[in-house]
Protein backbone atom coordinates (compact mmCIF):
# COMPACT_ATOMS: atom_id res chain seq x y z
CA UNK A 1 0.00 0.00 0.00
CA UNK A 2 0.87 3.78 -0.65
CA UNK A 3 2.35 5.75 2.05
CA UNK A 4 -1.77 6.75 2.99
CA UNK A 5 -4.64 4.41 1.85
CA UNK A 6 -5.78 5.49 -1.83
CA UNK A 7 -8.76 7.56 -2.49
CA UNK A 8 -11.35 6.45 -4.42
CA UNK A 9 -13.69 8.83 -6.21
CA UNK A 10 -17.16 8.36 -8.12
CA UNK A 11 -16.29 8.85 -11.53
CA UNK A 12 -19.20 8.63 -13.50
CA UNK A 13 -18.81 9.36 -17.35
CA UNK A 14 -15.22 8.75 -17.22
CA UNK A 15 -11.91 10.37 -15.61
CA UNK A 16 -11.02 14.43 -16.05
CA UNK A 17 -7.19 15.91 -15.90
CA UNK A 18 -4.97 18.96 -15.77
CA UNK A 19 -2.15 21.01 -14.20
CA UNK A 20 -2.28 23.11 -11.00
CA UNK A 21 -0.06 25.91 -9.90
CA UNK A 22 2.23 26.66 -12.59
CA UNK A 23 2.43 29.75 -10.97
CA UNK A 24 1.89 30.66 -7.18
CA UNK A 25 -0.56 33.21 -8.61
CA UNK A 26 -2.49 29.87 -10.01
CA UNK A 27 -3.73 29.20 -5.95
CA UNK A 28 -4.81 31.79 -4.22
CA UNK A 29 -6.51 31.21 -0.76
CA UNK A 30 -8.13 34.02 1.55
CA UNK A 31 -8.52 32.98 5.12
CA UNK A 32 -12.11 33.68 6.38
CA UNK A 33 -12.56 34.06 10.30
CA UNK A 34 -15.95 34.55 12.52
CA UNK A 35 -14.83 37.51 13.60
CA UNK A 36 -13.03 41.06 13.07
CA UNK A 37 -10.37 42.82 14.72
CA UNK A 38 -11.85 44.43 17.98
CA UNK A 39 -9.80 47.61 17.28
CA UNK A 40 -8.23 48.24 20.65
CA UNK A 41 -6.55 45.61 22.99
CA UNK A 42 -2.90 44.43 23.78
CA UNK A 43 -2.48 42.82 20.77
CA UNK A 44 -1.60 44.10 16.99
CA UNK A 45 -3.68 42.76 14.68
CA UNK A 46 -1.78 42.12 11.02
CA UNK A 47 -3.77 41.01 7.59
CA UNK A 48 -0.49 39.65 5.68
CA UNK A 49 -0.27 38.53 1.98
CA UNK A 50 2.10 36.05 1.42
CA UNK A 51 4.08 34.00 -1.18
CA UNK A 52 6.66 31.62 -0.69
CA UNK A 53 6.11 31.28 2.79
CA UNK A 54 4.76 29.37 5.27
CA UNK A 55 2.90 30.55 8.19
CA UNK A 56 5.42 29.51 10.28
CA UNK A 57 7.78 31.86 8.32
CA UNK A 58 5.74 35.22 8.69
CA UNK A 59 5.00 34.28 12.46
CA UNK A 60 8.79 34.15 12.87
CA UNK A 61 8.94 37.38 11.14
CA UNK A 62 6.66 39.54 12.44
CA UNK A 63 7.88 38.15 16.05
CA UNK A 64 11.40 39.75 15.30
CA UNK A 65 9.89 42.98 14.02
CA UNK A 66 7.82 42.80 17.62
CA UNK A 67 10.95 41.99 19.67
CA UNK A 68 8.53 38.93 21.07
CA UNK A 69 8.85 35.30 21.26
CA UNK A 70 7.08 33.60 18.46
CA UNK A 71 5.34 31.71 20.40
CA UNK A 72 3.41 34.22 21.51
CA UNK A 73 2.40 35.35 17.57
CA UNK A 74 -1.16 34.24 17.17
CA UNK A 75 -2.80 33.06 14.17
CA UNK A 76 -5.78 30.62 13.26
CA UNK A 77 -4.62 28.43 11.00
CA UNK A 78 -1.65 26.64 8.77
CA UNK A 79 -1.08 28.11 4.84
CA UNK A 80 0.91 26.68 1.86
CA UNK A 81 3.89 27.81 0.78
CA UNK A 82 3.66 27.51 -2.62
CA UNK A 83 0.86 29.95 -3.19
CA UNK A 84 -0.51 33.26 -2.61
CA UNK A 85 -2.48 33.42 0.56
CA UNK A 86 -3.73 35.88 2.72
CA UNK A 87 -4.49 35.27 6.92
CA UNK A 88 -4.59 37.28 9.81
CA UNK A 89 -2.16 37.05 12.95
CA UNK A 90 -1.76 38.53 16.10
CA UNK A 91 1.23 40.07 17.43
CA UNK A 92 1.10 41.27 21.52
CA UNK A 93 1.69 44.80 21.71
CA UNK A 94 4.33 45.40 24.29
CA UNK A 95 4.83 48.72 26.47
CA UNK A 96 7.13 51.13 24.61
CA UNK A 97 7.40 48.83 21.71
CA UNK A 98 6.25 50.30 18.20
CA UNK A 99 7.25 47.88 15.59
CA UNK A 100 8.28 48.80 12.10
CA UNK A 101 5.74 47.05 10.16
CA UNK A 102 6.28 48.80 6.83
CA UNK A 103 10.27 47.27 6.95
CA UNK A 104 8.60 43.79 6.50
CA UNK A 105 7.81 44.66 2.75
CA UNK A 106 9.00 42.86 0.41
CA UNK A 107 8.08 40.58 -2.67
CA UNK A 108 7.18 37.59 -0.60
CA UNK A 109 5.07 39.41 2.25
CA UNK A 110 2.70 42.37 2.05
CA UNK A 111 0.96 43.93 5.19
CA UNK A 112 -2.84 44.75 4.05
CA UNK A 113 -3.88 45.78 7.28
CA UNK A 114 -3.18 46.61 10.76
CA UNK A 115 -5.59 46.97 13.83
CA UNK A 116 -5.51 45.95 17.30
CA UNK A 117 -7.09 43.50 19.04
CA UNK A 118 -7.96 42.54 22.80
CA UNK A 119 -6.72 38.66 22.77
CA UNK A 120 -4.14 35.96 20.49
CA UNK A 121 -5.51 34.17 17.63
CA UNK A 122 -5.82 30.49 18.63
CA UNK A 123 -5.46 27.57 16.37
CA UNK A 124 -8.70 26.35 14.95
CA UNK A 125 -10.58 29.93 15.03
CA UNK A 126 -11.57 29.39 11.41
CA UNK A 127 -14.79 29.55 9.61
CA UNK A 128 -13.23 28.52 6.29
CA UNK A 129 -11.11 29.69 3.30
CA UNK A 130 -11.48 31.08 0.11
CA UNK A 131 -9.96 29.04 -3.11
CA UNK A 132 -9.27 30.54 -6.86
CA UNK A 133 -7.41 27.83 -8.47
CA UNK A 134 -6.21 27.76 -11.85
CA UNK A 135 -6.39 24.66 -13.97
CA UNK A 136 -4.07 24.23 -16.81
CA UNK A 137 -3.74 21.86 -19.88
CA UNK A 138 -7.17 20.58 -19.24
CA UNK A 139 -7.84 16.93 -20.57
CA UNK A 140 -11.73 15.00 -21.16
CA UNK A 141 -14.72 17.07 -22.68
CA UNK A 142 -16.06 20.04 -21.89
CA UNK A 143 -19.43 18.62 -20.79
CA UNK A 144 -18.10 16.58 -18.56
CA UNK A 145 -16.43 19.02 -16.94
CA UNK A 146 -19.62 21.52 -17.18
CA UNK A 147 -21.46 17.88 -15.54
CA UNK A 148 -18.89 17.17 -13.09
CA UNK A 149 -19.40 20.58 -11.59
CA UNK A 150 -22.59 20.59 -11.50
CA UNK A 151 -22.48 17.05 -9.43
CA UNK A 152 -20.00 18.84 -6.65
CA UNK A 153 -22.48 21.46 -5.86
CA UNK A 154 -25.24 18.81 -5.85
CA UNK A 155 -23.45 15.88 -4.40
CA UNK A 156 -20.63 17.04 -3.08
CA UNK A 157 -17.18 15.02 -2.57
CA UNK A 158 -15.36 12.67 -0.37
CA UNK A 159 -14.40 14.25 2.26
CA UNK A 160 -11.09 12.44 2.78
CA UNK A 161 -8.22 13.93 4.89
CA UNK A 162 -6.01 15.19 1.87
CA UNK A 163 -2.28 13.41 1.28
CA UNK A 164 -0.15 15.89 2.93
CA UNK A 165 -1.82 15.03 6.15
CA UNK A 166 0.45 12.58 6.51
CA UNK A 167 3.42 14.04 5.82
CA UNK A 168 6.63 12.12 5.07
CA UNK A 169 6.63 8.63 6.51
CA UNK A 170 4.22 10.02 9.29
CA UNK A 171 2.08 6.61 8.60
CA UNK A 172 5.73 4.40 9.14
CA UNK A 173 6.37 6.55 12.14
CA UNK A 174 2.66 6.12 13.70
CA UNK A 175 3.07 2.52 13.11
CA UNK A 176 5.86 2.22 15.04
CA UNK A 177 4.32 4.13 17.67
CA UNK A 178 1.27 2.07 18.02
CA UNK A 179 3.12 -1.16 17.87
CA UNK A 180 4.79 0.02 21.24
CA UNK A 181 8.25 0.57 19.66
CA UNK A 182 10.48 2.66 21.98
CA UNK A 183 10.88 6.26 19.98
CA UNK A 184 12.38 9.23 21.51
CA UNK A 185 9.87 12.37 19.82
CA UNK A 186 8.40 15.25 21.57
CA UNK A 187 4.71 15.77 22.33
CA UNK A 188 4.27 17.58 19.18
CA UNK A 189 5.30 14.91 17.10
CA UNK A 190 3.77 12.79 19.41
CA UNK A 191 0.39 14.36 18.39
CA UNK A 192 0.90 14.49 14.61
CA UNK A 193 1.27 10.77 14.31
CA UNK A 194 -1.42 10.65 16.38
CA UNK A 195 -3.78 12.44 14.09
CA UNK A 196 -2.30 11.17 11.13
CA UNK A 197 -3.29 7.28 12.09
CA UNK A 198 -6.94 9.17 12.54
CA UNK A 199 -6.93 10.16 9.35
CA UNK A 200 -5.63 7.34 7.83
CA UNK A 201 -8.80 5.05 9.23
CA UNK A 202 -11.12 7.37 8.83
CA UNK A 203 -9.91 7.31 4.81
CA UNK A 204 -10.17 3.76 5.06
CA UNK A 205 -14.14 3.65 5.70
CA UNK A 206 -14.96 6.46 3.53
CA UNK A 207 -13.25 4.64 0.87
CA UNK A 208 -15.20 1.85 1.25
CA UNK A 209 -18.25 3.52 1.45
CA UNK A 210 -17.16 5.27 -1.80
CA UNK A 211 -17.05 1.55 -3.13
CA UNK A 212 -20.44 0.71 -2.10
CA UNK A 213 -21.87 3.93 -3.38
CA UNK A 214 -23.46 4.48 0.24
CA UNK A 215 -21.33 7.50 1.30
CA UNK A 216 -23.80 10.36 0.85
CA UNK A 217 -26.58 7.70 2.70
CA UNK A 218 -27.73 7.25 6.09
CA UNK A 219 -27.04 3.83 7.02
CA UNK A 220 -29.04 1.67 9.83
CA UNK A 221 -27.30 2.57 12.96
CA UNK A 222 -25.14 6.00 11.28
CA UNK A 223 -23.92 8.30 13.80
CA UNK A 224 -25.46 11.76 11.61
CA UNK A 225 -24.02 14.97 12.23
CA UNK A 226 -25.96 17.90 11.98
CA UNK A 227 -24.67 20.33 9.32
CA UNK A 228 -22.69 23.51 10.38
CA UNK A 229 -22.28 21.90 14.22
CA UNK A 230 -20.39 19.19 15.34
CA UNK A 231 -23.97 17.55 16.98
CA UNK A 232 -24.11 14.30 16.28
CA UNK A 233 -26.79 11.47 16.90
CA UNK A 234 -27.66 8.07 16.27
CA UNK A 235 -30.15 7.20 13.11
CA UNK A 236 -32.65 4.39 14.23
CA UNK A 237 -34.75 2.64 11.32
CA UNK A 238 -37.81 4.54 11.74
CA UNK A 239 -36.60 7.58 11.17
CA UNK A 240 -34.27 6.61 7.90
CA UNK A 241 -36.51 8.14 5.96
CA UNK A 242 -37.07 11.62 7.20
CA UNK A 243 -32.90 11.36 7.78
CA UNK A 244 -31.78 10.76 4.28
CA UNK A 245 -34.49 13.19 2.70
CA UNK A 246 -32.94 15.72 5.10
CA UNK A 247 -29.39 14.62 4.16
CA UNK A 248 -30.80 15.08 0.43
CA UNK A 249 -31.21 19.31 1.51
CA UNK A 250 -27.75 18.78 3.03
CA UNK A 251 -29.21 19.18 6.73
CA UNK A 252 -27.34 16.33 7.81
CA UNK A 253 -24.51 13.90 7.21
CA UNK A 254 -23.49 10.54 7.46
CA UNK A 255 -20.21 10.35 9.21
CA UNK A 256 -16.95 8.06 9.54
CA UNK A 257 -14.78 7.70 12.82
CA UNK A 258 -11.63 9.54 14.41
CA UNK A 259 -10.88 6.53 16.62
CA UNK A 260 -10.07 7.37 20.69
CA UNK A 261 -12.06 6.88 23.94
CA UNK A 262 -15.65 6.74 24.47
CA UNK A 263 -17.78 9.12 22.34
CA UNK A 264 -21.00 8.02 19.73
CA UNK A 265 -20.42 4.79 18.25
CA UNK A 266 -22.88 3.46 15.07
CA UNK A 267 -24.65 0.48 15.19
CA UNK A 268 -26.34 -2.31 12.90
CA UNK A 269 -25.23 -1.88 9.35
CA UNK A 270 -23.21 0.98 9.96
CA UNK A 271 -21.16 -0.48 12.74
CA UNK A 272 -20.62 -3.75 10.44
CA UNK A 273 -19.31 -1.59 7.52
CA UNK A 274 -16.71 0.16 9.68
CA UNK A 275 -15.16 -2.77 11.15
CA UNK A 276 -14.94 -4.56 8.29
CA UNK A 277 -13.39 -1.96 6.44
CA UNK A 278 -10.59 -1.08 8.96
CA UNK A 279 -10.28 -4.89 9.82
CA UNK A 280 -9.14 -5.53 6.17
CA UNK A 281 -5.56 -5.13 6.30
CA UNK A 282 -2.57 -3.32 7.52
CA UNK A 283 -2.71 0.29 7.16
CA UNK A 284 0.41 0.37 4.73
CA UNK A 285 2.83 -2.01 3.57
CA UNK A 286 4.91 -3.76 5.84
CA UNK A 287 2.57 -3.30 9.24
CA UNK A 288 1.92 -6.25 10.73
CA UNK A 289 -1.55 -4.19 12.78
CA UNK A 290 -4.61 -4.20 11.03
CA UNK A 291 -7.05 -0.88 11.33
CA UNK A 292 -9.20 -2.33 14.13
CA UNK A 293 -5.50 -2.83 16.13
CA UNK A 294 -4.96 0.78 15.85
CA UNK A 295 -8.06 1.86 16.57
CA UNK A 296 -7.69 0.52 20.43
CA UNK A 297 -4.26 1.52 20.48
CA UNK A 298 -5.53 5.35 20.12
CA UNK A 299 -7.91 4.62 22.66
CA UNK A 300 -5.69 3.39 25.38
CA UNK A 301 -3.41 6.74 24.53
CA UNK A 302 -6.40 8.41 25.82
CA UNK A 303 -7.73 10.34 22.84
CA UNK A 304 -11.45 11.20 22.87
CA UNK A 305 -13.36 9.33 19.64
CA UNK A 306 -15.08 12.02 17.33
CA UNK A 307 -16.65 11.75 13.92
CA UNK A 308 -16.46 13.65 10.89
CA UNK A 309 -18.95 14.17 7.39
CA UNK A 310 -17.96 11.65 4.88
CA UNK A 311 -19.08 14.14 2.23
CA UNK A 312 -18.67 18.13 2.24
CA UNK A 313 -19.17 20.45 -1.08
CA UNK A 314 -18.21 23.83 -1.88
CA UNK A 315 -19.75 26.83 -1.51
CA UNK A 316 -20.07 29.47 -3.83
CA UNK A 317 -18.56 27.83 -6.61
CA UNK A 318 -18.30 29.41 -9.93
CA UNK A 319 -16.29 28.71 -13.08
CA UNK A 320 -15.28 29.70 -16.43
CA UNK A 321 -13.13 29.01 -19.06
CA UNK A 322 -10.19 31.63 -19.83
CA UNK A 323 -9.58 29.35 -22.95
CA UNK A 324 -9.79 26.21 -24.18
CA UNK A 325 -7.58 24.38 -22.01
CA UNK A 326 -7.68 26.57 -19.04
CA UNK A 327 -10.30 26.67 -16.16
CA UNK A 328 -10.39 29.19 -13.33
CA UNK A 329 -12.96 27.90 -10.41
CA UNK A 330 -13.62 30.66 -7.24
CA UNK A 331 -14.99 28.63 -4.49
CA UNK A 332 -15.46 28.67 -0.57
CA UNK A 333 -14.53 25.58 2.06
CA UNK A 334 -15.42 25.07 5.66
CA UNK A 335 -12.53 24.49 8.49
CA UNK A 336 -11.21 21.32 8.03
CA UNK A 337 -11.83 20.62 3.99
CA UNK A 338 -9.08 20.00 2.12
CA UNK A 339 -9.18 21.54 -1.08
CA UNK A 340 -7.05 18.93 -3.07
CA UNK A 341 -10.08 16.01 -1.92
CA UNK A 342 -12.30 19.05 -3.67
CA UNK A 343 -10.45 19.05 -7.21
CA UNK A 344 -9.65 14.96 -6.70
CA UNK A 345 -13.75 14.78 -6.90
CA UNK A 346 -13.60 16.82 -9.71
CA UNK A 347 -11.13 14.72 -11.67
CA UNK A 348 -12.55 11.37 -10.14
CA UNK A 349 -9.09 10.30 -8.97
CA UNK A 350 -6.83 10.60 -6.98
CA UNK A 351 -3.57 13.30 -8.20
CA UNK A 352 -0.27 11.27 -8.55
CA UNK A 353 1.69 14.19 -7.63
CA UNK A 354 -0.96 15.71 -5.00
CA UNK A 355 1.95 15.63 -2.22
CA UNK A 356 3.17 18.72 -3.89
CA UNK A 357 -0.29 20.64 -3.61
CA UNK A 358 -0.61 21.42 0.01
CA UNK A 359 -3.86 23.05 -0.65
CA UNK A 360 -4.49 24.76 2.91
CA UNK A 361 -7.63 23.96 5.35
CA UNK A 362 -7.04 25.22 8.33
Amino acid sequence: MSESPPRIYPAEGGLLGAELRQTPEDFQVTELLPFTASGSGAHHWLVVEKRGLNTQDVASRLARCAGVAVRDVGFAGLKDRHAITRQSFTVPATPGSDPDWASLEDDSLHVQQISRHDRKLRRGVLRGNHFQLVLRATTGACSLWDARLQSLMKEGFPNYFGAQRFGHRNLQEAARLLSGQPMRIDRHRRGLLWSAARSALFNLVLAERVRQANWTQILPGEVVQLAGSHSIFLAVDGDLPDLQARAADWDLHPTGPLPGRGGLAPSAAALALESSALSAGPIIAGAADDGLHWAQRLAEQGLDAARRPLRARPETLTSYWQDAQTLVLSFFLPAGVFATSCVEGLFGQEMADVRRFDLGVD
